[in-house]
């Protein structure tokens, strides 16, 4: 697996070791819209709704590195990207299903 990140350089805590995997906001909607199978960039962009290009890019770039996600470009005009999760990246499914649960929990306390 490729990665911008070795043992040396995480935090020794595996909390903030996953909160810098993906502690950002884009990242986790990322995640949670990859969960449900393959996408292309501009897919990803609609369902984000206000992320820039740039932003999108840079995230995906970085999730990518860190083995989260696979870019795959196919060789047709126009260019064909797309996104899917690696193992490791759908292996944070029981995290973002707990962050769900606890969200309509919150929401429900309000009411």
């Amino acid at each position: 697996m490729a990665s911008n990140k070795t043992s040396n350089t995480l935090p020794a805590c595996p909390v903030e070791t996953t909160l810098t995997l993906i502690g950002d906001k884009w990242k986790v909607l990322i995640l949670r819209d990859l969960m449900t199978g393959t996408k292309r960039f501009g897919e990803l962009k609609r369902s984000l709704g206000n992320i820039s290009q740039k932003v999108l890019t840079a995230q995906l770039r970085a999730m990518e590195e860190n083995g989260l996600l696979i870019r795959t470009v196919y060789a047709e005009v126009p260019p064909r990207v797309e996104y899917s999760l690696t193992d490791l990246g759908r292996s944070l499914k029981p995290i973002l299903d707990a962050m769900q649960v606890w969200g309509e929990s919150y929401n429900a306390s309000l009411s």
